[in-house]
């Protein structure tokens, strides 16, 4: 059987959770807001809608030239031959030369802060032999990350009726990328790049700005519209930590729109809403009963910080519950999952994470078990 057992550890109350302002109206035809410190989705509009992600498609390049970075399938300093195919490559390029082949770190500054198409092709057949196959693992990828309405056909984001992501898809693109390849995601925060003689500045206004955002990427073709994903961390009052929130527009009627209409969206995100810390990675929730063991009893805890967006104000409110696994029978394993904690602000689910077995407890002997055995038939 199972039940609920009302943990009071940080927060406690249920008030139903309401933007206490209305998310902005943006001239867009997708967008999103995601507080990548808690996961949650803040605010949305047809964020399901599937669209030309135009050069949006270069997160996936360049995630899956991060991969191949930290395993070491590829070296920065590597210098990929350049193909007729990405030296002609027409769109936003960075100006390789066949006879003078650049490095992998100038590619992924070419293709991330001067989006070129020539870059993104080149570390496309470097890592996969070509274009064609490239994007089969872009889409193997993008099936591994839950990427559920995205499908890729190329390395740059040039047109094709069937390449197409969407709002909600890019974000936890971007969100991957921010969160599993730090040091390389700095590269987007980089206001201009030169190379062989050619200065570019990044095309993503905001870097220039608002100094809290560090990154991403922008994107357009005719079909597209203007796009851009932008990223910015500020500090929660009084908590200690930073916040990062990502917007996602998609469909901007001009480059400024999309400016305009990311900074609002993440202003509205940053000024209406809190992000805090519900519980501690090792925090103890509690003493649970173990049948057939040799102790009788294990801690429950947690193997990571549960971060939950509210409300601003709304923090207070937040409560959590446990639903245990029971019967508990020995043997249990150290960090066995031994039940749900469900974090709440008034009906709404806003966090679920496994609880854990803080120690292990080994089986009892046979009497022991036996013993046990009974007091359960007889409890039911």
């Amino acid at each position: 059987m199972r039940r609920l057992f009302a943990c009071l550890l940080l927060f406690v109350a249920s008030a139903p959770v309401l933007a206490q302002v209305a998310p902005p109206t943006l001239t867009a035809r997708s967008w999103l807001l995601l507080d990548v410190t808690s996961g949650q989705v803040i605010a949305s509009h047809e964020p399901d809608r599937k669209a030309d992600p135009a050069s949006l498609t270069k997160l996936m390049t360049a995630y899956l030239a991060f991969n191949a970075l930290k395993e070491k399938r590829i070296a920065p300093d590597a210098r990929p031959m350049v193909s007729p195919r990405a030296y002609k490559a027409i769109g936003s390029r960075m100006f390789v030369e066949p006879a003078n082949p650049a490095t992998v770190e100038e590619l992924l500054r070419g293709m991330i802060v001067q989006s070129g198409n020539d870059a993104s092709i080149v570390l496309a057949e470097a890592l996969a032999g070509g274009e064609e196959p490239f994007a089969q693992q872009m889409n193997r990828e993008a099936e591994r990350l839950g990427m559920r309405n995205s499908q890729f056909r190329n390395a740059t984001g040039l047109p094709n009726p069937e390449h197409f992501s969407t709002a909600r898809d890019l974000a936890l693109l971007a969100a991957r990328i921010i969160s599993e390849h730090p040091e390389p995601y700095k590269l987007y925060s980089e206001r201009e790049f030169t190379y062989n003689k050619i200065r570019q500045p990044n095309r993503n206004r905001l870097l220039f700005i608002d100094p809290s955002v560090d990154g991403m990427k922008t994107g357009y073709t005719e079909s597209a519209g203007y796009c851009l994903i932008a990223s910015a961390r500020r500090e929660q009052p009084g908590s200690g930590f930073t916040r990062r929130l990502v917007s996602v527009v998609m469909g901007a009627t001009s480059d400024s729109v999309r400016a305009t209409e990311s900074q609002r969206l993440l202003n509205y995100g940053f000024q209406n809403f809190d992000t805090v810390r519900a519980y501690a990675k090792g925090q103890v929730l509690g003493s649970y009963q173990v049948w057939k063991g040799q102790g009788e009893a294990v801690a429950a805890t947690l193997d990571q910080d549960i971060f939950v967006t509210v409300p601003r104000g709304q923090g207070e409110k937040v409560r959590g519950e446990v639903e245990r696994i029971e019967p508990l029978v020995a043997p249990v394993k150290e960090g066995q999952r031994i039940g749900t904690l469900r974090v709440r602000l008034g009906e709404q689910l806003l966090a679920e994470r496994a609880v854990l077995a803080q120690a292990g407890v080994d089986e009892a002997g046979w009497v022991g078990r036996l013993w046990d055995g009974l007091r359960l038939k007889f409890s039911k």
